[in-house]
């Protein structure tokens, strides 16, 4: 079981700068040490590795998505770590859209079929129901990133965000709900004018499997050390 710092999930929510919460903080007169960044699963500085290495996202900002951690990371076009934060993510573990999901409304969209989505996604801004502005990861499969919306307070997504474990961080039909903070000061501006890339690794599928291109950087690495 993954558990992240409570005070990194405070700051993310509350409204510290997002890159508080991506790079160490810098050393205050007094203090001993900085604080740690979030730790990166090894699938993802794999893939962020392979987006340096490439030029993957192709000048582009982008955001990696590690669902089985359910956590966000934030990087500007350069590559450069910008912010990271927690997410709510599918309430179905899964790796692939249900054909037509797209076009039901929320209602008729069944339990199996609240997953996210797995893969690289071109992702731009546009207007959802009710003329809210969000950044459409998938459009076609109605999956969006955003903050947290105004809905059941039964589901407590805000506590659910909050919590140290994960456990608890599957609860949206499929979107990606993460911090205001994270999204007012960090997302949005990166993402706003021209869009940019998001990686969302998958839950059960091998990581190869939905970004193949990192075969090759898996035979390179072997070839570099033979």
């Amino acid at each position: 079981m993954h558990i992240f710092p409570w005070a990194l999930a405070m700051l993310a929510l509350f409204g510290a700068s997002p890159a508080l919460a991506a790079a160490p903080k810098a050393k205050a007169a007094g203090s001993e040490t900085p604080a740690p960044e979030t730790p990166r699963s090894p699938d993802a500085r794999r893939v962020i590795d392979w987006i340096a290495a490439t030029g993957d996202n192709h000048g582009l900002p982008y955001a990696i998505v590690d669902k089985q951690a359910a956590h966000v990371f934030l990087f500007d076009a350069r590559g450069k770590a910008l912010a990271d934060a927690p997410v709510l993510i599918g309430i179905a573990p899964g790796d692939d859209a249900t054909p037509g999901v797209g076009k039901k409304s929320l209602a008729e969209i069944g339990p199996a079929e609240k997953t996210t989505p797995a893969g690289r996604f071109l992702a731009k801004f546009g207007l959802a129901a009710g003329k809210q502005r969000v950044l459409w990861v998938d459009y076609a499969t109605s999956v969006a990133m955003h903050t947290i919306p105004k809905g059941n307070p039964k589901e407590k997504r805000r506590e659910r965000m909050l919590s140290p474990t994960i456990d608890d961080n599957r609860i949206t039909f499929g979107c990606i709900n993460v911090p205001i903070a994270f999204y007012n000061r960090g997302l949005r501006p990166q993402f706003l004018k021209k869009g940019g890339y998001v990686y969302v690794l998958p839950d059960t599928k091998p990581l190869e499997a939905v970004f193949p291109p990192l075969h090759v950087q898996s035979y390179r690495k072997a070839d570099a050390s033979s």
